[in-house]
């Protein structure tokens, strides 16, 4: 064999794993979860970027956005609300004669997550009455477990958006 036969590859160099989202996601902001917090008011400027976002949850919203949600999902109890979000429901309940106090983070987060799911499920289902009853529900693609119990961790209310983004795009097994 001559040197010229032989084939040198370039060295490998170390890539960046494919992104999991498309491009631009990190920076997206659903306006959805604003809108169904009834939080529009509350911000001079609406966040533009996720970084944005986690600095308002760190400050921490007000009980009223949670209570607002509350107030809207039918279908659902106090009791199924406060337990997505990790609060006793006389907790929950109390906060009504506090509604400005604001919420330690992770509690902002969890409420901004239930704003997140409750409006993807009004786009797919066509309202939050109908998103609020599914919610309720038993869902086949989620082992019969009822979406609003899984909301009580990270990984559960991705389940629950995954089977969302899958009914929305027919895909149901």
């Amino acid at each position: 064999m001559t040197a010229a036969a032989i084939r040198t590859d370039p060295p490998l160099r170390a890539q960046e794993p494919a992104p999991r989202w498309p491009a631009g996601a990190a920076a997206a902001v659903s306006p959805g979860a604003i809108e169904v917090m009834g939080a529009r008011r509350l911000f001079k400027q609406l966040p533009q970027s996720r970084a944005e976002i986690h600095g308002v949850l760190v400050k921490g919203l007000p009980y009223a956005v949670l209570l607002n949600l509350v107030d809207q999902l039918s279908g659902l109890t106090i009791d199924d609300i406060a337990a997505a979000v990790g609060l006793s429901t006389r907790t929950l309940r109390r906060q009504r004669d506090q509604p400005t106090k604001p919420m330690p983070p992770d509690l902002a987060s969890k409420t901004w997550q239930l704003a997140e799911t409750l409006s993807q499920a009004a786009t797919v289902f066509g309202s939050r009455v109908a998103a609020g009853r599914w919610l309720a529900r038993p869902a086949m693609g989620l082992d019969g477990a009822r979406p609003i119990e899984l909301m009580c961790t990270l990984q559960g209310a991705e389940l629950v958006t995954e089977f969302l983004g899958r009914l929305e795009h027919g895909v149901y097994n």
